[in-house]
């Protein structure tokens, strides 16, 4: 495990919304480069960039067309070299977007496969052996090879599927994971993360860690076999790396070699019940909302299997929002997302802030699709800097050269606007990353295990370490006695944070409406 990463806190940056330094509308590496010290003063020791390289951007980036070239609209490679080298100097880490499951429709490697003539690449996609073969159970594409066969998707039309090979194989084109092609593109892969390890990347968050090889079986032990062979590679060679998986099944993405695995939003599981029950049927239930919210009991029945059946193999990765989820502004307010982010960066594992959630940027309902975004373009929209300067000082472009429209409403969020307010979220960020840094308690490693829960109470107390930790996101007060706490605690009533008012003595806990508290 690096040790770098029991204190990191970081920072998710998409690249051609954060700061453009050209004027062609779009943000750029010397962006990046230029807002590195803001990154730092949030307390963020590492970042991850969605995709740089080269690509047609039929899906914002994840449609690779080179994976060892810098996109021209970001800027070179020495470019991204030189990002790297000034972010270590201020002691942050840089995670690059592995996209391993495809590519884009335009890389070399496509088109040598779709050639009707057998070559190094036939079999670097999965193929059939007939233009009128489709694949059962997957997206495919027939008719636009001369080559004879029908080619798998992973996602949009513009990414064929990269081979693995396929576990529990019922056709006779299908080949097997340990395939000398599917063996391969696994050797390709690894080709690739060297050329950027080498030129001082610090590891990688994964696309869609869990797809690689096709018909897995439940626990996906193929596509794990496959991480498991790369986590060798790199504890061999470069063993300061990180490798985080898009997979939010922590209990195989970490015994598979992550280092960390992504908490996502998917449907009724414990993160969407904290903060995104909005789509389930019958009213919000969000924990954190104020009024009409459930208690923790849900979140803790999706959560405590995950971290118990990983916490000795690594971390589950906590986030504010990322680049395919709706912001949590669309249905929390401020002081709801204030104890949200205080819950986020108090537990186990390694935090992710997604760029402008410090701020409270707006999830943009209104915006039309770009570059395959579609519902999710609204959660992409540039850094809003300054509401002084032209474009939020996004940018000098003229504002229909803009990557994405901004939010223009009189309620819009700025950095400058809220540097200047004591009571904005983004001093709350600030002030909780700091707390985390100070105490090794609520870093990745720390202890966690819940001190109170009550079916009908929202209130809910667990402890890290030698800290106790406790929320109320209810409007109404709320006590918890001493005596019905589930562990001992060696905890007093020194209150190191707290959001609102936090009462703590030897006979309870005092929670005012909306708050949160540590104690030592």
């Amino acid at each position: 495990m690096p040790a770098w990463l029991s204190d990191a806190v970081f920072y998710e940056i998409y690249p051609q919304s954060f700061n453009d330094t050209n004027a062609d509308g779009i943000g750029d590496i010397e962006g990046i480069i230029e807002k590195l010290d803001y990154v730092k003063g949030l307390g963020c020791n590492a970042i991850w960039l969605n995709p740089v390289f080269d690509s047609p951007f039929k899906d914002a980036g994840y449609d690779v067309r080179d994976y060892k070239k810098v996109a021209e609209r970001y800027g070179t490679n020495e470019d991204l070299v030189r990002l790297f080298d000034e972010a270590h100097k201020k002691g942050i880490k840089i995670l690059l977007d592995l996209v391993p499951g495809h590519t884009s429709e335009e890389h070399e490697w496509f088109k040598k496969s779709c050639e009707p003539e057998r070559n190094e690449f036939s079999d670097r996609y999965i193929w059939t052996d007939s233009a009128f073969c489709g694949i059962a159970g997957h997206p495919y594409i027939g008719g636009e090879a001369e080559r004879e066969g029908c080619y798998m998707l992973n996602f949009f039309k513009c990414q064929p599927a990269l081979n693995y090979g396929v576990l529990n194989k019922t056709e006779k084109w299908q080949l097997t994971p340990d395939h000398p092609s599917c063996i391969a593109t696994r050797e390709a892969l690894k080709d690739i993360m060297r050329f950027w390890l080498d030129k001082g990347c610090d590891g990688f968050r994964v696309d869609m860690a869990d797809s690689l090889v096709k018909e897995d079986d439940e626990v996906k032990s193929a596509t794990g076999a496959v991480w498991q062979n790369i986590r060798e590679m790199m504890d061999k060679d470069y063993p300061d790396a990180a490798l985080v998986s898009e997979w939010c099944n922590p209990q195989c993405a970490l015994k598979y070699g992550f280092h960390a695995d992504f908490y996502l939003d998917h449907h009724g599981n414990g993160y969407n019940v904290l903060v995104r029950d909005c789509e389930t049927e019958g009213g919000d239930h969000s924990y954190f909302k104020k009024d009409g919210g459930d208690g923790p009991q849900r979140f803790l029945k999706d959560y405590l299997p995950r971290y118990e059946g990983s916490k000795d193999y690594g971390y589950i990765s906590f986030i504010t929002c990322n680049h395919d989820t709706p912001r949590l502004t669309k249905a929390l307010d401020i002081s709801e997302i204030k104890l949200a982010y205080a819950f986020f960066f108090t537990m186990p594992g390694v935090p992710f802030l997604y760029y402008g959630d410090e701020i409270g940027m707006k999830y943009l309902d209104y915006v039309r699709t770009k570059e395959g975004g579609f519902q999710r373009t609204g959660s992409r929209s540039p850094m809003q800097w300054d509401k002084n300067e032209k474009n939020f000082g996004f940018s000098d472009a003229d504002k229909d050269k803009l990557y994405i429209p901004q939010d223009l409403s009189d309620t819009a969020p700025s950095v400058a606007e809220a540097e200047n307010d004591p009571d904005s979220v983004l001093h709350t960020v600030r002030s909780l990353i700091c707390l985390r840094h100070e105490n090794k308690d609520l870093q990745a490693d720390g202890d966690f295990e819940v001190v109170y829960t009550a079916e009908g109470e929202r209130i809910f107390v667990y402890r890290r370490g030698k800290l106790v930790i406790a929320v109320n996101p209810d409007g109404a007060e709320a006590r918890v006695k001493r005596a019905d706490f589930k562990c001992d605690t060696d905890a007093s009533g020194n209150l190191i944070y707290g959001i609102g008012s936090a009462d703590f003595t030897d006979e309870e806990i005092v929670l005012g409406p909306q708050s949160f508290a540590v104690w030592e």
